[in-house]
């Protein structure tokens, strides 16, 4: 059952990750709202638990998937479960130092480092336990085990350097640290990436039932610019610092490839597929192909961003927000809620799975509808903050202030229709037998 524990566990970081941001939108609009919450804990928090959501469900997936669908016995059920309750105990200490206002890290960690040790401990069990069972497999991995792997010894190796800081040669130096922070948290993104990635193209393979997706020159193609893209696309964070154009360039080109290609593949993935297909897997289909549209929306604004020119005037407001959200809640999270949706179909009855499905096409659409209003009132802002005039801050921030009250009133929507398909998941998930992982 660990997998399943990962993913319910999971479930609620985002549904409570999705309140506080809701609760930073109003701070940010209304300094006095819930002041003893200020925006210095209610961000980290936000931040923290969305990310955690992108990692339980990616990781619970890959511990659900191997032992049940790809029928290798884990090779260590005792480290899987110390790997969960590590996880528990770790997070749990992460929010408390949060809300008592004890900080010390970087951004996505700000909590003290030596809460990272476990964390490092937790990828080390996940790693053995991950690379001792596929070993089992006699044939050529499908590309999607070379993703999961990628991503797992990838997160350790741009975790350590996230924390590079703390050697005074890199702390002392602002610009030295800057680039080094900035490199690393562009590669954790891959690594993540990565991961989930892998878990779409695992689902496309299901669902269709041809293995070829997952052994095909593209899905191949599209590994190697993710794997370099991971370890290079970082460039073009940053602009701000000294580096060579050439080299910032270069790793935009290959950022978009990836997303191309990727897109390419779910979206061919899609049109050969058979209506009863559809309908069998009907909400894992349906939360792949509303990823499938915000990688082409994603792409569009990356391109757009990605000249130097607009770029400088872009870089830092509310157009790079955009950027961020449309990754990790229009692609990676879309992903990972088809992947929990895969399980509830494969694993329980139709009755009961489809009692709850209008109310989860529900929720779907209010989170697709919203997502699309908070992603371009964020884009809009950036636009008037990027051109802005103004002589002051306050009164650029005045000017672009109804675009910040749409996107705070649509967070809100955004953040019922995520509960809504979460309440419905997170109990369906509780019904699948003990034996399913």
């Amino acid at each position: 059952m660990v997998g399943l524990r990962f993913m319910r566990l999971g479930m609620l970081a985002l549904a409570v990750g999705m309140l506080f941001g809701v609760i930073g939108g109003f701070q940010f609009l209304f300094p006095e709202f819930l002041r003893e919450l200020l925006f210095t804990k209610t961000r980290p928090l936000h931040v923290s638990l969305v990310v955690s959501w992108i990692f339980l469900i990616a990781i619970g997936g890959i511990y659900f998937y191997l032992p049940r669908h790809c029928h290798y016995k884990l090779w260590s059920e005792r480290l899987a479960n110390t790997h969960f309750w590590v996880f528990v105990v770790t997070g749990a200490a992460i929010l408390a130092c949060y809300l008592s206002g004890k900080f010390g890290g970087r951004e996505y960690f700000e909590f003290p480092p030596i809460l990272s040790i476990p964390i490092f401990l937790t990828w080390i069990l996940f790693g053995i336990n991950y690379f001792m069972t596929v070993r089992q497999e006699k044939e050529p991995w499908p590309v999607y085990y070379w993703m999961w792997g990628t991503g797992i010894l990838f997160f350790f190796i741009t975790y350590t350097e996230a924390h590079l800081w703390l050697i005074p040669y890199f702390r002392e130096t602002m610009v030295r640290e800057i680039i080094v922070q900035w490199k690393s948290y562009g590669a954790l993104t891959g690594s993540w990436n990565m991961l989930v990635y892998g878990t779409a193209l695992y689902l496309a393979t299901r669902i269709s039932g041809n293995a070829e997706y997952a052994r095909s020159k593209m899905a191949f193609g599209l590994y190697f610019l993710g794997l370099f893209n991971l370890m290079f696309g970082w460039a073009h964070h940053a602009y701000p610092v000294p580096s060579a154009t050439w080299i910032r360039t270069f790793a935009y080109f290959v950022s978009m490839t990836e997303l191309f290609i990727f897109g390419k593949i779910i979206w061919d993935w899609r049109a050969s597929l058979e209506d009863w297909q559809k309908n069998r897997y009907c909400n894992a289909y349906r939360f792949l192909f509303a990823a499938d549209i915000w990688v082409f929306v994603n792409l569009g604004l990356a391109l757009i961003i990605s000249v130097p020119a607009l770029n400088l005037i872009t870089h830092g407001t509310h157009i790079t927000v955009a950027h961020a959200m449309g990754s990790t809640i229009g692609i990676n999270s879309m992903i990972l809620l088809a992947s929990i949706f895969f399980v509830i179909r494969e694993e329980l009855p139709t009755e009961l799975h489809a009692k709850y499905s209008s109310q989860v096409q529900s929720g779907f659409w209010i989170v697709n509808i919203s997502l699309a209003v908070f992603f371009t009132a964020l884009v809009l802002a950036g636009i008037g903050k990027g051109l802005s005039t103004a002589a002051s801050f306050q009164e650029m921030m005045f000017s672009i202030r109804p675009f910040l009250i749409v996107f705070t009133l649509s967070g809100v929507t955004l953040m019922l229709g995520i509960w809504i398909v979460l309440w419905h998941a997170y109990r369906l998930i509780g019904k699948v037998q003990p034996n399913a992982a």
